[in-house]
C-alpha cells in the first residue's frame, strides 16, 4: 500500500504561547486542542506519519506543548518557514514581517515528501470523514503518471462550516462532471437569515443567494509529491510579480485555481458531510467545545485522546 503523509500549516501560532493562541485552546474533555483530534482522525484513516511546519523561535515551546504528546503516538517531524527563505537572486523586502503564505510554506517540507500527501490547516476541526476519504484518494485512486497534478479537495456542504456568530468567506465551489472542479468562487460575509436563507457579497460586492447545499473549500487538499516541485518551480516567477508587495502571500489555493485554469491540474471534489468547526470568533469556542462533548458522548472520539 502507498505511504501517505499529513503536512500541519502551524507557521501561524503565536510566538508566545497561552490562552489567548486560538490554536492552543483546550477544547476536549482532557484538555485537548483542535490538532489533537486532526492527528487523531488522521492516523485512524491511515496516515503514516505527521509533519509539522512551524516558525524555528516556537519550536520549543511546540514541542513542549503539542508535538511530544503526539509524538508519543504518531512518527512526527518538522519543517521550518520563515520569511527569509527565499530562491537565490531574492531578497526579503525592508519592513516585510507578514509570512509569504501557505504555498511557501508548503515548499519547506519538499525534502520530507516522498509520497502523496494531505494538507490542512492547525487551527481546523474537520471531522474524520475527510481524512478517510482523501486518505483512500491518495491509496487507491491518485494517478501520479498523468501530465496534469492530480488533486483531490474535501468539499464541505455551507451549512456545515457557518458561525453562530457572525460572518464568514468562504470559496464556493462550481463543479463541472465527474465531480471535477471547475472554479472556486470566493464569497463574503456568509450568513444564514431569520428566514433561513443563506446570503453572501460576491468579488464585485453584489449580493448573492448561496444555495443551502453548496459545496466549499476549507482548504484540505491531498496532493502528488511531484506538487511540490511545481510551487518550487512557480514561487520565483510569484516574486517578481509581488515579491515587493507587503503583505502579497504565495497561497496554494490560489496557485491550484491558476494551475487548474491552465489546464495543468484537476481537482476531484470528495463531498463530505461532518460539520467543520473553527474559532473564527471568540464565542465559538463554547460551541466548539459543547460539539466535541457530543461527539465524546456519542462514541465518535475517546475521553482522552492519548494514553500514556
Amino acid at each position: 500500500m502507498k505511504k501517505t503523509a499529513l503536512v500541519i500549516m502551524a507557521a501561524g501560532i503565536g510566538s508566545r504561547f497561552g490562552g489567548g493562541i486560538k490554536q492552543l485552546a483546550r477544547l476536549g474533555p482532557s484538555g485537548e486542542i483542535i490538532m489533537d483530534y486532526s492527528v487523531h482522525d488522521a492516523l485512524e484513516a491511515g496516515f503514516d506519519r505527521i509533519i509539522f511546519i512551524i516558525r524555528k523561535e516556537i519550536e520549543k515551546d511546540f514541542r513542549e506543548i503539542i508535538g511530544d504528546r503526539i509524538a508519543k503516538a504518531a512518527d512526527c517531524s518538522y519543517a521550518f518557514q520563515e520569511t527569509t527563505m527565499l530562491p537565490e537572486g531574492f531578497s526579503l523586502p525592508e519592513g516585510r514581517t507578514k509570512p509569504w503564505g501557505t504555498a511557501h510554506a508548503l515548499i519547506q517540507v519538499r525534502e520530507q515528501i516522498d509520497c502523496p500527501f494531505a494538507v490542512i490547516n492547525a487551527d481546523d476541526f474537520y471531522g474524520r470523514e475527510g481524512f478517510h476519504l482523501i486518505h483512500d484518494y491518495l491509496v487507491e485512486e491518485m494517478d501520479e503518471t498523468k501530465p496534469y497534478a492530480d488533486i483531490c479537495m474535501a468539499g464541505y456542504i455551507i451549512g456545515n462550516t457557518l458561525s453562530e456568530n457572525g460572518s464568514v468567506n468562504r470559496g464556493i465551489c462550481k463543479m463541472g462532471a465527474g465531480s471535477y472542479l471547475s472554479e472556486i468562487q470566493e464569497t463574503y460575509d456568509i450568513k444564514k437569515g431569520e428566514d433561513g436563507v443563506i446570503r453572501g457579497i460576491d468579488f464585485a460586492g453584489k449580493e448573492v443567494l448561496v444555495p443551502e447545499k453548496a459545496i466549499v473549500s476549507m482548504n484540505m487538499f491531498g496532493l502528488p509529491e511531484k506538487f511540490l516541485d511545481t510551487l518550487i518551480r512557480n514561487f520565483p516567477d510569484w516574486l517578481r510579480e509581488h515579491g515587493q508587495e507587503m503583505k502579497s502571500e504565495y497561497l496554494l489555493p490560489q496557485e491550484i485555481d491558476r494551475l487548474m485554469r491552465e489546464g495543468k491540474a484537476k481537482v476531484r471534489v470528495l463531498e463530505d458531510h461532518d460539520r467543520w468547526f473553527g474559532v473564527t470568533y471568540a464565542e465559538d469556542k463554547a460551541l466548539v467545545e459543547r460539539s466535541i462533548r457530543e461527539l465524546v458522548e456519542a462514541g465518535v472520539y475517546p475521553r482522552a485522546l492519548y494514553q500514556n
